[in-house]
């Protein structure tokens, strides 16, 4: 067996999986599992809104930046979309290493070297000084924040079994927009309390991070196995839908289980394609509301931004709706849940789209609350459809590969093709372009469906087998 064949569980790190633990009794199993299930879901949840405090800063001080003439709109827009591009690589390829490591420690290690790197902005004149060295500082700093989302599916794909896992995700993705809202106000503080310093934006909001990053390593705990309790599926009698053989590690590489199970797996393929899709949609609305409600329908500044906030708001609201829907109208059928959110999203980009000139504000604020609340729900389903349908040793692998699709495609999609679209054939082509593009992620996530009927129908079998 050649170096690179050896299977990777031999060499072991203070980063690696831990080993599973002694089985405790079945007391001390009843007394402990729920009470770690929520302390590790705290653990996450708050960890991961940690990593938006400090992703993309430069956005909030823009305006301060252009005004002292220290940086034009073109240096913001390659610095914003360096972290775009870094993060959405960093997504998969951290993924792999998270898949085989102690999401105790992988999670608040990303936080914590993300923090050091807004701490440097901050810090560091020279960084500011040029755009490149920025962009370059902001592309390492989106490379640590790819170590955020694996770690979190890691856990959840553990800790939470299939018949809850929707509701559960949908729960946990809110600490996006915790997190989103949480940097605003930190960094309202630090500017508050330094007349206006733009460098507060980094530092301050780094500085809290280091705290969160802190408390995410004490609540976190790995695997069920790890402290010795049994796996999720033996104690809530809930099969996975897919089984997982963790003996192919002992006969092949990682990266062979990774190009088996996911590049060479039609439904990853399909939904990293449907993401592509559905974050060209998201962020394709969502970056130009204000440009497009103010052209259009002569909306002012302030209105625009409106439409921004409402539109993150909905997707709260979304979010935890197509979790519950998932789970308790559809029975864990992800696609008949996303299929069915996306022709909402179809529905009311179509009525936003066509509305006339003239066409009161109010009922412009009801279809963006719309299209928000229907897209956040696919945004969040085709990363849970991906750690479902896929075996929990590659899980967040298999995430962090839908996720490289929707954010160095998609969302490049939604900046520039959509600015492009816009600029030489007019908001009319650009709108009929987004639900064209509804359209084809529809289409994408029914291919999925019968592979999905099939699975839940086997877990169905073996529910019914084990009772």
């Amino acid at each position: 067996m050649s170096i690179t064949e050896k299977p990777l569980t031999q060499k072991r790190s203070w980063l690696s999986a831990p080993p599973p633990a002694p089985r405790l009794d079945e007391a001390e199993v009843k007394h402990r599992y729920p009470r770690l299930r929520l302390q590790v879901f705290l653990g996450i949840f708050l960890g991961y809104a940690g990593f938006y405090l400090i992703r993309n800063n430069i956005s909030l001080v823009s305006a301060i930046l252009l005004d002292q003439g220290r940086i034009d709109k073109v240096g913001i827009g390659v610095i914003a979309n360096a972290v775009l591009i870094s993060y959405g690589f960093s997504k998969f390829f951290m993924a792999m290493v998270s898949d085989r490591s102690n999401a105790r420690y992988f999670l608040p290690l990303g936080l914590f070297l993300s923090a050091l790197a807004n701490l440097a902005v901050a810090f560091v004149p020279a960084i500011s000084a040029s755009v490149t060295v920025f962009a370059i500082v902001m592309f390492i700093n989106g490379w640590f924040q790819g170590m955020g989302w694996p770690p979190s599916g890691r856990v959840l794909v553990h800790w939470f079994s299939t018949n809850e896992r929707g509701w559960k995700t949908s729960i946990w993705n809110c600490a996006h927009n915790v997190g989103g809202m949480g940097v605003g106000a930190v960094s309202a503080w630090g500017l508050a309390i330094t007349a206006n310093d733009w460098h507060s934006a980094f530092w301050l909001p780094a500085l809290v991070a280091i705290v969160v990053a802190i408390i995410a390593f004490v609540l976190i705990r790995d695997t069920p196995a790890s402290v010795g309790l049994p796996p999720i599926e033996e104690y809530r009698d809930d099969p996975a839908k897919v089984e997982t053989d963790t003996s192919e590690l002992e006969t092949s590489s990682y990266w062979q289980v990774v190009v088996q199970h996911v590049f060479k797996n039609k439904v990853m393929l399909l939904l990293a394609f449907a993401n592509v899709f559905v974050y060209t949609l998201r962020y394709g609305v969502l970056n130009w509301v204000p440009t497009y409600l103010s052209e259009v329908h002569g909306a002012s500044v302030t209105g625009g931004i409106a439409g921004f906030s409402l539109f993150e708001l909905a997707g709260l609201v979304g979010t935890l709706a197509c979790g519950w829907i998932s789970d308790h109208v559809f029975g864990g059928n992800r696609t008949r849940t996303g299929v069915t959110f996306l022709i909402g999203v179809g529905v009311f980009l179509a009525a936003y789209w066509l509305a006339p000139v003239g066409t009161p504000y109010w009922l412009l604020m009801v279809f963006l609350f719309f299209i928000g609340a229907f897209i956040y729900g696919p945004v969040m389903l085709i990363g849970l459809q991906a750690i479902d349908m896929s075996a929990a040793n590659v899980a967040g692998t298999s995430a962090g590969f839908t996720g490289l699709f929707g954010y160095v495609l998609g969302a490049t999609m939604a900046s520039s093709g959509v600015g492009f679209l816009a600029q030489h054939y007019g908001w009319g082509v650009t709108y009929g372009a987004l639900v064209g593009g509804v359209v084809v992620a529809i289409v994408l996530l029914a291919l999925i469906g019968p592979e999905e009927k099939r699975l839940i129908a086997e877990h169905a079998g073996k529910s019914e087998h084990s009772h």
